[in-house]
Formats: C-alpha cells, structure tokens, sequence
C-alpha cells in the first residue's frame, strides 16, 4: 500500500510541477529536465507514467478540467430553472476560478495553445457536458440566445479568466458586488431580451 501511495505521490508531484511551470514559463520553455526536478525525481521517472511531454501535458489538461467541472456543477441541479442553474454553475466557475487560480490559469493558457491535442480537446468539453445541457434547454425555452455553445462560453465564462488574470496582477479586486455585475453581464450577453 506505501508503494502505491508513493506512486500516486510522485505522478501528482510531476502534474503540480507541469501546472506551475507552464503558468510561470509557458509550454515551450518547460522542458522534462525542468519538470522533473521541480517534482523530485528522476527524469526517466516521468516516462514511468507519460509517455512523452505530450501526453504529460494532455494528461495534466483532462485532470484540471475535471477538477474544474466537478467543482462548478457540485451545488448543480439538472432541475433547476434555466437562469437559476445558469447563475450557480457561472458562481461556482467564478470561485473555483478565483480560489484555484494556479489550476484555472493553466487551463487558459491550454485553451489558447495547439500543444493540446484535438482528442484531448474533445474529452475537455465532455466534462462540460451539464452546462451544454443547460443552455440546451434555454435555447429550446426560448431563454438563452439559439448561438453556437462556443460563443455562449466565449461571452459568458471565458471573460472570468481576463477577470482572474487581473486579480492575480492585483489590478482589481473581485469582490461580492464585482462578481455580482460581472454575473449580470455574463447572463445579460446570452438571455434572449424580452
């Protein structure tokens, strides 16, 4: 049991590794070597549960993504109204995305590189599936504006990640009443207007 404890250990030390590196260097500025050592093994090591950077950056993305999901639908009813459920999953972004901001800015930087492969894209958005299926259902109420999934997330949910990024810099701080208008707009930009 040790053994295996050990094993787990070391695997989630080279994905802590990979997730502050890319953060701090970028993709391409991260090598094994790096990666490695800042995870306290060997560099064959790494090769013991990835097959290549590659996969050890494909395998890292899947990983945040479902934490991030799991996080965002975990208060979710798939019985909620459509605003109402729309409000908690884009709160439940907001605070993971701002309490895990090392997790949520690896996964900005994945969402603006092609060193993410298509395969790994598609199982991402798998985990996004309650969402889809939320405004699914807005679009066929007549609720949320009949737009392609990709341009809801890109008016309502990718504009926390700028939001993020300015905290981090201490440019602003996002407090209850700032998070509040940033919801507002987020719902106003896909709510079909009456």
């Amino acid at each position: 049991m040790a053994a295996l404890q050990k094993s787990i250990d070391k695997r989630n030390a080279l994905i802590n590794a990979t997730i502050e590196l890319v953060n701090n260097d970028g993709f391409h500025a991260t090598p094994m070597s790096k990666i490695a050592k800042m995870a306290c093994v060997s560099p064959a090591t790494i090769y013991l549960y990835f097959e290549n950077k590659q996969d050890l950056v494909n395998k890292t993305y899947i990983e945040v993504k479902a934490s991030y999901t799991a996080y965002a639908f975990a208060t979710y009813n798939d019985t909620m109204p459509v605003e109402e459920g729309f409000e908690v999953i884009w709160k439940r972004i907001a605070e993971f995305k701002l309490k895990e901001s090392a997790n949520a800015m690896f996964l900005a930087q994945c969402d603006n590189t092609p060193m993410i492969d298509e395969e790994s894209r598609q199982e991402g958005i798998k985990h996004l599936q309650p969402l889809l299926d939320l405004w699914a259902r807005g679009k066929k109420e007549g609720i949320i504006k009949p737009l392609s999934d990709y341009m809801l997330y890109a008016y309502s949910i990718n504009p926390l990640s700028f939001l993020m990024i300015t905290q981090n810099r201490g440019s602003v701080k996002m407090d209850k009443e700032e998070l509040e208008q940033a919801y507002q707009a987020a719902w106003s930009s896909i709510k079909v207007c009456n």
